[in-house]
Parts: structure tokens; sequence; C-alpha cells
């Protein structure tokens, strides 16, 4: 291997989304819209997209995993398979908000072979993903890019009045008319392996932006037999 970086890349924050890239050659990618799949996939889809880019996981010199935001389960899978390969080879781990790189993709249309014909935006725009529950998942850029603010978690008509992006752009039709955009609705894996390390970090904690369904209990739940059941059926 060069001295290149070979970038390894991840999200499943929506689709399974699977990249190799070295400098800015995208070498290998990976994407499964089964959402149900992430834990049976993911493993193997990371080494056929590194046999296909000619490596192995010890040639891999920088890890790039999408922190979400996204629904618990098939997020975690992604992270936490990042965070075992990054342990394992003493990998540098680079996590990144999964709206990032949406964003990235539609500010930057215009510029690369693959958006050949494609206009950048011309104002500030918003990426949004399916967050279930009738809510949306979304975070505000503006024209080159750049995220402004946090990202959010809401009812679809909470969203600012701007054009919309992102695998959640069509969900809620009746919301947003007049507002999608003909950006893209899905996570390039190989843009993610590509620019990955050039994007803002986004810390090392998933992106739920809720809490989880299941919560520890606040208080103890008494084991002991009660005195009223014990003296049901008796005389």
């Amino acid at each position: 291997m060069t001295d290149t970086p070979l970038v390894l890349a991840l999200d499943t924050s929506t689709d399974i989304c699977v990249g190799v890239a070295s400098g800015d050659r995208v070498l290998a990618v990976r994407r499964d819209t089964d959402r149900r799949a992430h834990v049976e996939h993911l493993a193997e889809w990371i080494r056929e997209a590194l046999a296909e880019a000619g490596a192995a996981v010890n040639d891999v010199t920088d890890l790039v995993v999408g922190l979400g935001p996204g629904p618990f389960t098939g997020l975690r899978v992604g992270i936490a398979t990042a965070e075992t390969l990054a342990w394992a080879g003493q990998i540098p781990l680079h996590g990144v908000c999964s709206l990032d790189v949406v964003a990235y993709d539609h500010a930057h249309a215009a510029g690369g072979a693959d958006h050949a014909g494609a206009a950048g935006p011309t104002g500030d725009f918003v990426v949004a993903s399916d967050a279930r529950r009738k809510e949306l998942y979304w975070a505000r850029y503006a024209p080159d890019g750049t995220r402004v603010g946090d990202p959010q978690v809401s009812a679809p008509a909470a969203l600012p009045d701007l054009p919309v992006i992102g695998p959640g752009a069509d969900l809620y039709p009746s919301v947003h008319h007049g507002r999608t955009d003909d950006g893209p609705r899905a996570i390039d894996p190989g843009l993610l392996a590509r620019i990955g390390l050039r994007l803002p970090s986004a810390g090392q904690q998933p992106l739920y932006l809720r809490r989880p369904d299941a919560v520890a209990p606040t208080t103890r739940k008494s084991a002991l037999v009660s005195h009223k059941r014990l003296t049901i059926g008796r005389a």
C-alpha cells in the first residue's frame, strides 16, 4: 500500500452503507436498503468491500462512522462495529453526523463528475431522514453544506420553510409540498469514505436525539408475595 490513507467508512443510520476509498479514489461500495438486516450483512459487506479494494483490515489507516441521527438498534450496529475494528486494529476513528454527508453531496453537486449538469443549492436547505413515530430527524445547512445548528427531531410541520432533501424528504408530501428539492435522497457510501475525514467531527456518542423506549425502572418492584394473594380462595 502507498502512503495515501485507506479509509473504511460505515453508516447504518438509514441504509447499510460501506465504502472504501484511497484519497479521492473510491475503491468499493456496498449498500443495502433492508434496514432489518444490519447485523446479518454488515460484517460480510466489510469483508467484500475490502477484498474488492485489494486490501485487508490491517491495511486500513482510518475509520469513518456515521453517528446518526437514527433509530437506536440499526445505528448502534454500525457504531459498535466501527468501534470494535478501531480498537482491534488501533485505527483512528472519526465520527460524523450522517446528515452532513448528504448535505456535502448536495452542496458540491455541480463540482463532481457524478453530478454532471446538476446545480448546487442557492440558499439554505434542510436534510431530513425518517425518525419513525411520524417524525423526522433533520438539520439545517448553508449553501456550502455547513450545518447551521445541531440536528433535531420533530414533527414534519416543524421543519423550517426551506427546500428539503435526504432520505426523509419524500415521506410527508402533504407537509413538504413545494419544498422538496432535487437533491440526493440517500447517503453515498463512496462519498462518505472519500470525504469523511474532512467533515466536522461529531464526537464519539451516537446521535439518538431520543431516549430509548426501554428504560431502567426508577423504583424497585417487590418480589414478595402479597398478603392479599395468600388469602385468595380461603374461606
